[in-house]
């Protein structure tokens, strides 16, 4: 979207209501980035469309904005570099800056850490000062790397709550908002919970049938063979090994692999097990509901979690649910109703998975994973938005 670009009929800019307060109608989002493949920037694309949606006049403020056509909004480009982390994000932190104070206008919220300026609204993703990131990569240079980006997001976090201790600071979840009360006490009172919204009408069963087909064709992957879908980036966080290890076990399962990360040690690890010809590497994609649509039942055995997005789109699928339970997981889904929770050793899911063999078992996790999803979809995360940002106007 070009910058500075006012897509749709709209309306003119309106600035500062009765007494200075801004208008209720008027919302500024500011991010690193908006568009529709890595979870917090799908949440942002949700959260601006439904906005639109409710009447708000929309501001956003990012590096790139990837929306649906026709989606009426006003774009202010931050141009500046994506990566390395070391060089972008104190780069937007000034830039960003620079673009809030100039073209901000009626609420105003944050993703997280990123601006100096006094905002309204600090949506928060990601407590920093948990320093949970490992290095997807095993190059020294890269773990260096991920240290130096932990130390610069943990102090440019302390920073930013700092000069906004007025704010609000929105959550991802119940588990993040416990995080951020125990390291800023000092926000206790003005931190609350908005979990993040799935597109329940996207992510549901049947609904790419066809296309689901065609991906189990082009993966080779045999009729009568049970799938299981891992979706995420991060290989070693979110346990990909386990899942492998799991699959020596468990040999009526192959496992579709989805997202980005160092295929090589867990390839080898697959073929070790002998399993490697069950393990299908789809690589980073936009059709992550085909993935959904082509598997029997979701894993992932995370050591750490703010919400877990591919989960809760995966229960809306109607799968049945193996998850660790981390931040979100925890209020989703309960153990022997709508999936398992599970714990960070091979044989404890291969184990399960022995159980899904069952049809009539995935069948009844699969339809209570769905109803459980329905109570996150998106439009109940936009509309707690909608009242927060009339309560602050």
């Amino acid at each position: 979207m070009p910058d500075g670009e006012e897509v749709g009929a709209g309306e003119p800019p309106v600035g500062e209501g009765p007494m200075g307060k801004p208008s209720a109608g008027d919302v500024t989002i500011v991010a690193h980035d908006v568009g529709a493949v890595r979870g917090m920037e799908r949440q942002l694309s949700e959260l601006v469309m439904g906005l639109v949606g409710l009447g708000h006049r929309v501001t956003v403020i990012a590096r790139a904005c990837e929306l649906s056509a026709g989606t009426d909004i006003v774009f202010r480009r931050v141009p500046g570099p994506s990566r390395p982390f070391a060089i972008a994000y104190p780069w937007f932190m000034l830039a960003g800056s620079l673009a809030v104070r100039r073209w901000r206008r009626g609420v105003v919220q944050a993703t997280g850490a990123i601006v100096l300026n006094r905002v309204d609204v600090i949506a928060v993703h990601y407590c920093q000062q948990v320093g949970t990131a490992t290095p997807s990569r095993s190059s020294w240079l890269y773990r260096v790397h991920v240290r130096l980006a932990g130390v610069l997001k943990r102090a440019g976090e302390r920073l930013c709550f700092r000069r906004n201790r007025s704010a609000t600071f929105v959550c991802v979840s119940e588990g993040v908002a416990e995080e951020v009360r125990e390291h800023y006490p000092a926000l206790a009172e003005r931190t609350l919970t908005i979990h993040n919204g799935i597109d329940t009408r996207a992510f549901a069963p049947g609904r790419h049938r066809a296309a689901a087909g065609a991906l189990r064709a082009a993966l080779q992957i045999e009729e009568g063979r049970l799938v299981v879908a891992f979706v995420a980036s991060e290989w070693e966080r979110k346990g990909l090994r386990y899942a492998i290890e799991a699959l020596a076990e468990a040999p009526e399962w192959d496992l579709l692999v989805a997202g980005g990360g160092e295929r090589r040690g867990y390839e080898e690890r697959a073929r070790s097990l002998g399993v490697g010809e069950e393990v299908h590497w789809l690589g980073v994609t936009r059709e992550v509901p085909v993935v959904y649509e082509l598997a029997d039942a979701f894993v992932l055995a995370s050591s750490y979690e703010t919400f877990s997005l591919v989960t809760f789109e995966a229960a809306a699928s109607g799968l049945p649910i193996l998850a660790s339970p981390v931040n979100g997981v925890r209020e989703l889904i309960e153990d022997g109703r709508n999936g398992y929770l599970i714990a960070l050793e091979p044989r404890v899911i291969a184990e399960r998975l022995r159980q899904l063999a069952d049809p009539a078992l995935r069948a009844r996790f699969g339809e209570a994973a769905r109803r459980s999803a329905l109570e996150f979809d998106s439009e109940r995360m936009v509309r707690g938005y909608h009242e927060l940002y009339a309560r602050l106007a």
